[in-house]
C-alpha cells in the first residue's frame, strides 16, 4: 500500500471514469431554476436519440397505450406526464453511465441498482412528506449514494472484488478505511464533486452513514438521504430507522408506508428502464494525500505582500467598496492574499443571533444554504462565541471528533485545515471568515493569529458601518413596499362588492325604467355605492389610520341597508331567505359605519354563496351587551344553515389564503373581516359544523350618553344555546 501505484486517490484521478452525461446535466439546471415544463422537457430530450427511442418505447408500452399508439414524442410525452419523465430521464441517464464502469461488465450489478433504486424512490417519497422543493434532486441523490462503489471497483478490482458485494454499513467503512485510506461514501462524493453542481449533492453521498445525532441541523437533502439509507438497507434496525426517521420528523408508520411503497415502485421502474433485478447485494471504499511542499522564497514574498497589504491597504480597500457584495469580495481576496488561504468564505450573524449563515460571493453561491447554530458549539461556534481565531483540521487538535459544519466547510474549501477569524466590531461579533489551508501551513498561520484579529476588526468594522447606513433603508423600503402591496390586494378585493352592488342595481334599473316606475330609491343606493368605490380606492394613498374621535354607528340602521341592498338585486337566489333579528335596546356601537356596512356585506355573500343552488336561511342578529374582561361590547351574529366548513378551511379561516371559489376570488375576504373587526377594536369568531356557520362578532358598545347598562346586561354564560357543531 506504500507504492504510488497502490495509491486509490491517484487511481481515481487517471481512472477515465465517464462523465455525468449532458442530458443529465441541462436536466439539473433546470431542476434547480424551477423552470422546467412540458416545452422544455421535450426540447431537452428531442436531443438525445437515445433517450427519445426509451422515452417512446415506454409510453407505447402497455402499462401506458390506450386506445391508440402514441407514434410522436410530443404525444408520448403527454401520455407519461411530467413526473415519470423526469425519473425514467434520471435514472436512465445513471444507469447508462455507470454501468459503463471500467470492469462493471464482469460483475452482477442486479443488487447493486436495486438498492440504489429503492433508496431514490424512498428518497423522493421523503422529499414529498417533509415537502422538500426539489424532489428529483432527492431521488438523484438516492440513486447515486452508493455510487463510490462503483468507482472503487473501477480503480481497483482486484482489492474490492469481495467487499463489493458486502453489506452497506459502518462496518463496511472501517474496512475500506483500514485497507483503503477512504470509504465509498468518500469515493462518491468526490466523484460527484467533480460535475461541480451547485447543489448539496456530494454531501448528501458523503454523510449517508453519518450518527443521526450529528445531522439534526444539516442541510435537508443530507437527512432525506440518510433516512432513505437506513430505510432500503437498514429496516430490520428499529433503533436506527427511528433515529433517522426523527431527522426528518416521518414517524414509524410513515416509514413503514414508504417503504412497503417503494417495492411497487422498484419493479415498475426496472420493468419500464429494462433492467433485470433479481438479486439483494452490497459494496467498498477510497485515501488521502500528501501535501505541496512551498518554495521558501515563495513563502518569504508572500509573507512580504501580506505585510505590506495588512500595513496600508486593507482599511483603504475596505471603505472604498460600494454594496454588500463588493465588501464580502474584498473581504475574501484581502485574506487570500494576506494569510495564503487557498479559498475563503464568510459566515454571518443572522437576523435572531442564533446561527452564522452562508454569505454568497461569485466564487460560490451554494454557501447561501450553509449554517451552523451557535448553540450547537463546534468550533466554528466557539470561535464566533470567544471572538478569537481557530485553527480547524481534519484531526481535531484534542482528540475529539470534527463536527459536521467543519466537516463541510473543510470540503468545500477544498483544504486540510482552515482558519476561523471572528469578525469582531466593539462588543459584537458579525461573524466569521474562514480560509482553507494546508495542514503544513497552520504553524505559519498560527504564528500571524495577531495580524488576523487585526484583520477581522477592520472587516468587521467596514461590514457595521455598511450595514447600519444601508440594511436601514432597505428594511424601510421593503416594508413600505409590502403595505402598499396589502393595501392594493385588499381595496381590489373590497372594490369587487360595491361593483356587484353596483351592476345589479343598474340591471334593476334598466327594468323599472323600460315600466316607467320611480328609480329614486335605487339612484340614492348606486350614489352611495359610487361614493364607496372612491373612499376604497383613495385609501391607497394613505395607509395611516384616521385621526377621528369615536362616533356612534346604529346597528339597526346598517343591518336595515345590507339587507336593502341584497333584496333589492339579483344577488339573493330565489330559495335564500334573509333575516333578520335586532335588540329594542342595545343598537349603537362606537366605530364607522362604513366599516361595519363592509363587514357585514362581506359575511352575508360569503353566506349566500355557501348556501349555493340548494338554498336555505342567512340570519343577522343582534345579540344585545355582553360584558367581557370589563369592556362593553354589542354582539352581531351572521350565520347560515349551509354545509359549514372544513377542518382544514377553519384552521387558516382569517388568513390571507388562495381562494377555492369559482371566478376572480382572491381568498382574502375573511383575513379583511378580521382586520376590520379588530380596526373597530372588536373580536371576531366562527363556529361551524354540519347544521351551518355561525360568525360571531363583539363590537365596543357606544359609551356616550344614553347607553343602557346595569341589570339589563346580558352575561357572556347566559347567550342562547347554540345548534352548531364548534370549530
Amino acid at each position: 500500500m506504500q507504492q504510488s501505484d497502490q495509491d486509490i486517490r491517484n487511481r481515481l484521478l487517471i481512472a477515465r471514469l465517464p462523465a455525468m452525461p449532458q442530458i443529465l446535466v441541462r436536466l439539473i439546471e433546470h431542476l434547480q431554476a424551477d423552470d422546467l415544463g412540458m416545452p422544455e422537457l421535450a426540447a431537452l430530450i428531442s436531443k438525445d436519440a437515445g433517450m427519445t427511442g426509451k422515452l417512446l418505447a415506454v409510453a407505447n408500452s402497455s402499462a401506458y397505450q390506450r386506445h391508440q399508439r402514441n407514434v410522436n414524442l410530443e404525444q408520448s410525452l403527454v401520455a407519461l406526464g411530467t413526473d415519470m419523465i423526469k425519473t425514467l430521464v434520471i435514472s436512465d441517464s445513471v444507469f447508462q453511465t455507470f454501468n459503463n464502469f471500467p470492469h462493471s461488465g464482469s460483475t452482477d450489478l442486479r443488487a447493486f441498482w436495486k438498492n440504489s433504486l429503492g433508496t431514490a424512490v424512498i428518497a423522493r417519497d421523503i422529499a414529498r412528506a417533509v415537502e422538500y422543493p426539489h424532489q428529483e434532486e432527492a431521488y438523484l441523490a438516492g440513486l447515486l449514494h452508493n455510487v463510490g462503489r462503483l468507482a472503487l471497483l473501477a480503480t481497483a478490482p482486484k482489492e474490492y472484488a469481495y467487499n463489493f458485494t458486502a453489506r452497506d454499513d459502518e462496518d463496511l467503512c472501517a474496512v475500506e478505511q483500514r485497507t483503503l485510506q477512504i470509504t465509498h461514501a468518500e469515493a462518491g462524493a468526490w466523484l460527484i464533486e467533480r460535475w461541480q453542481l451547485d447543489s448539496f449533492l456530494a454531501d448528501a453521498v458523503l454523510y449517508h452513514h453519518e450518527a443521526s445525532e450529528r445531522l439534526e441541523s444539516a442541510h435537508p437533502l443530507i437527512r432525506i438521504v440518510r433516512l432513505a439509507h437506513v430505510l432500503s438497507s437498514h429496516a430490520d434496525d428499529e433503533a436506527q430507522v427511528a433515529e433517522a426517521a426523527a431527522l426528518c420528523g416521518i414517524d414509524g408508520e410513515q416509514a413503514a408506508q414508504m417503504l412497503a411503497g417503494a417495492a411497487r415502485q422498484i419493479d415498475k421502474a426496472a420493468a419500464h428502464l429494462g433492467i433485470d433485478l433479481a438479486g439483494a447485494d452490497d459494496i467498498p471504499a477510497p485515501p488521502a494525500y500528501a501535501p505541496p511542499s512551498l518554495d521558501p522564497v515563495q513563502q518569504r514574498l508572500s509573507e512580504e505582500v501580506r505585510n505590506m497589504v495588512l500595513v496600508s491597504e486593507v482599511g483603504q480597500s475596505f471603505a472604498r467598496q460600494q454594496g454588500e457584495s463588493g465588501l464580502l469580495e474584498a473581504m475574501t481576496r484581502s485574506a487570500r492574499i494576506l494569510f495564503d488561504f487557498g479559498n475563503a468564505v464568510v459566515l454571518l450573524e443572522n437576523p435572531t443571533g442564533h446561527a452564522l449563515v452562508g454569505a454568497p460571493t461569485q466564487g460560490s453561491q451554494r454557501i447561501a444554504e450553509f449554517a451552523v447554530p451557535l448553540a450547537k458549539g463546534g468550533a466554528i461556534a466557539k470561535s464566533a462565541l470567544e471572538r478569537r481565531p481557530a485553527f480547524i483540521g481534519r484531526e481535531p487538535h484534542d482528540g475529539g471528533t470534527l463536527g459536521l459544519a467543519e466537516e463541510q466547510l473543510l470540503r468545500m474549501l477544498g483544504t486540510e485545515s482552515m482558519v476561523c477569524v471572528p469578525l469582531v466590531a466593539g462588543a459584537r461579533c458579525l461573524g466569521v471568515l474562514i480560509g482553507g489551508i494546508a495542514a503544513w501551513q497552520v504553524p505559519y498561520c498560527q504564528r500571524r493569529e495577531r495580524f488576523m484579529q487585526s484583520f477581522g476588526a477592520q472587516a468587521a468594522s467596514a461590514l457595521e458601518n455598511m450595514l447600519s447606513e444601508r440594511g436601514h433603508a432597505r428594511r424601510q423600503l421593503a416594508h413600505v413596499a409590502e403595505e402598499y402591496r396589502e393595501a392594493s390586494r385588499r381595496v381590489v378585493h373590497e372594490v369587487n362588492n360595491p361593483l356587484s352592488i353596483i351592476k345589479n342595481y343598474l340591471s334593476v334599473l334598466d327594468s323599472k325604467l323600460a315600466r316607467q316606475e320611480p328609480v329614486n330609491t335605487e339612484m340614492s343606493i348606486l350614489n352611495e355605492e359610487i361614493d364607496r368605490v372612491g373612499q376604497l380606492v383613495s385609501s391607497l394613498a394613505d395607509l395611516k389610520p384616521s385621526e377621528a374621535g369615536p362616533r356612534p354607528t346604529d346597528v339597526a340602521k346598517v343591518v336595515d341597508e345590507v339587507q336593502r341592498l341584497f333584496r333589492s338585486t339579483g344577488f339573493v337566489p330565489a330559495t335564500v331567505d334573509i333575516a333578520v333579528t335586532m335588540h329594542d335596546e342595545a343598537s349603537r356601537i362606537e366605530g364607522d359605519a362604513d366599516v361595519l356596512k363592509q363587514i357585514l356585506v362581506n359575511l352575508v355573500k360569503n353566506a349566500i354563496e355557501a348556501l349555493g343552488n340548494t338554498g336555505g336561511r342567512v340570519e343577522i342578529i343582534n345579540r344585545g351587551h355582553v360584558n367581557r374582561e370589563r369592556q362593553l361590547y354589542l354582539e352581531l351574529v351572521v350565520n347560515d344553515n349551509g354545509p359549514g366548513l372544513s377542518r382544514e378551511v377553519l384552521a387558516h379561516l382569517f388568513s390571507p389564503v388562495k381562494s377555492t371559489k369559482d371566478g376572480a376570488h382572491h381568498g382574502l375576504g375573511l383575513s379583511i373581516v378580521h382586520s376590520l373587526v379588530k380596526k373597530l377594536g372588536g373580536h371576531i369568531a366562527c363556529r361551524s359544523g354540519r347544521s351551518g356557520t355561525a360568525f360571531e362578532i363583539l363590537l365596543p358598545a357606544w359609551s356616550g350618553a344614553g347607553t343602557a347598562a346595569g341589570p339589563a346586561l346580558a352575561s357572556p354564560m347566559a347567550l342562547p344555546a347554540r345548534a352548531l357543531g364548534t370549530a
